[in-house]
């Protein structure tokens, strides 16, 4: 079960990697995380892939987590008069609630609540920002807006709205229904889009409980405004660079990007990077030298995951995708450089006891030549703390549950097993022996970092570290 490597692959499934055939293959070459996109498919279509990577994962024996991304508010503009109209920049537009088949003069936009909250001044953006626009003036039935970039509108064109705040609920009605599927087939993961603001978390977290893991979606500028408050109520979050790189200009992503990265760092939460990573590869057998560069300055910044979208979902190339990301981690994670990088930007440690034990942990595998640290956790919490420290010894998690075992498939360095609970210390010794050796991290002679919590099976308790000769 072991992999060379500690940042993790994150593959949507699509219709040119739905097969029990094609998601075997993708495992094998590296895939740790399977993506559901909600934004496409039935529910049948969702159970079957589902369905199938569970019938991998019984038959390969390994956890595999599956992430499920709900689609989210999609903003649009309603009918255009010919289907689409011209327009150049300096040109008057004016958009109301109401109405079909519009000329520039009467855009329909069927979503009172822009209505309610733009503001003179506020940009608009239509067809992933292809047109600009910015708001001149704007009433409650009106907004009017003058070009500032100018091409063809369409019917039913996606506009995004960098400046404004929407009184809109990340989830809608689809939304609602496309969670509670998801609940019901045992997700481990679930993506939250259109998040703004801090509450949108807490009114998603009402419906999942202690069902999943969630996860924030960053595609808003205002999601940034709020990002302090929103990480630490999460399990984890995703640079969404798609939706994120049209409402802010595209040269502040790489900067924001970091920035995300160093907040999750620090307080112990994993970080996805998605979008665009390998997007050549969709119809080309091989990625460009800047697509490279791209994954490997994710990895270097200590990125948990990094996401394959269309890439994995439709291209022609599907295997050979997977295998590349694989490749460009492992150059990257055991080039001369790497550990340098990665220490640099390391977190301070919170003067916790268990913060404190897991970056003891990780600092005496280091010295020692450890082959790997080995948690018996029940909340997956200790595994974690110690993901967070980005330490080159790979970490075994045993816990009680697949469930967890599944969710901790996405954290840096992490690989997890389930295994019944222990009852003594004795028994939490022969058992990371055990799993050490059967997972393939050691053979006899070679010393491994055991934690664990005493009294046993009691979560947050993490209290005892111990080097074992296997």
């Amino acid at each position: 079960m072991k992999r060379n490597r500690r940042a993790k692959i994150v593959a949507t499934v699509g219709p040119a990697s739905s097969s029990p055939e094609m998601l075997k293959k993708l495992f094998l070459a590296g895939v740790d995380v399977f993506r559901l996109n909600f934004s496409h498919g039935s529910h049948d279509d969702h159970a079957k892939v589902f369905n199938a990577i569970r019938a991998l994962e019984k038959e390969l024996e390994r956890p595999i987590a599956v992430l499920q991304d709900l689609q989210g508010p999609k903003i649009r503009v309603g009918t255009i008069k010919d289907g689409k109209q011209q327009l150049k920049k300096g040109d008057k537009v004016r958009f109301v609630p109401t109405g079909e088949n519009g000329k520039l003069s009467n855009i329909p936009l069927h979503h009172p609540e822009i209505f309610a909250a733009i503001e003179t001044g506020h940009k608009l953006m239509i067809d992933d920002g292809r047109l600009r626009l910015t708001v001149t003036d704007c009433g409650k039935d009106f907004i009017d807006a003058v070009a500032d970039v100018g091409g063809v509108i369409s019917d039913r064109k996606g506009v995004n709205l960098p400046d404004t705040i929407l009184e809109l609920s990340p989830l809608t009605e689809k939304d609602r229904k496309d969670l509670a599927f998801g609940l019901e087939l045992g997700v481990d993961w679930m993506a939250l889009s259109f998040v703004q603001k801090p509450s949108d978390i807490e009114e998603a977290r009402k419906l999942i409980g202690t069902k999943t893991r969630l996860m924030a979606k960053i595609e808003k500028p205002s999601a940034l405004e709020f990002i302090e408050d929103i990480v630490p109520l999460t399990d984890g979050i995703m640079v969404a660079r798609g939706d994120l790189g049209v409402e802010i200009p595209p040269e502040e992503v790489p900067g924001r990007q970091k920035e995300l990265i160093r907040i999750c760092r620090l307080i112990g939460k994993p970080v996805v990077v998605a979008t665009q990573m390998l997007d050549s590869m969709v119809a080309a057998p091989a990625p460009t030298r800047a697509e490279a560069s791209d994954v490997a300055t994710a990895i270097y910044d200590g990125a948990s995951a990094v996401m394959l979208s269309q890439e994995s979902a439709v291209g022609e190339y599907v295997v050979e995708t997977v295998e590349m990301m694989n490749s460009i981690i492992y150059k990257t994670e055991h080039h001369s450089a790497y550990d340098q990088i990665i220490s640099a930007l390391q977190p301070d440690v919170q003067k916790t006891p268990q913060r404190v034990l897991a970056a003891s942990s990780a600092a005496i595998a280091r010295t020692i030549g450890a082959k790997a640290i080995v948690t018996l956790t029940s909340s997956g919490s200790t595994a974690a703390r110690i993901a967070r420290q980005r330490v080159a010894v790979p970490t075994l998690a045993i816990t009680p549950t697949a469930a967890q075992a599944r969710q901790l498939c996405l954290f840096w360095g992490v690989q997890a097993i389930a295994s019944p609970d222990i009852k003594s210390y004795d028994e939490m010794v022969d058992m990371a022996r055990l799993h050490t050796k059967r997972a393939g991290f050691g053979v006899e002679g070679d010393k491994i970092v055991v934690l664990a919590g005493i009294p046993f099976g009691r979560p947050g308790t993490t209290n005892n570290m111990r080097i074992v000769t296997l």
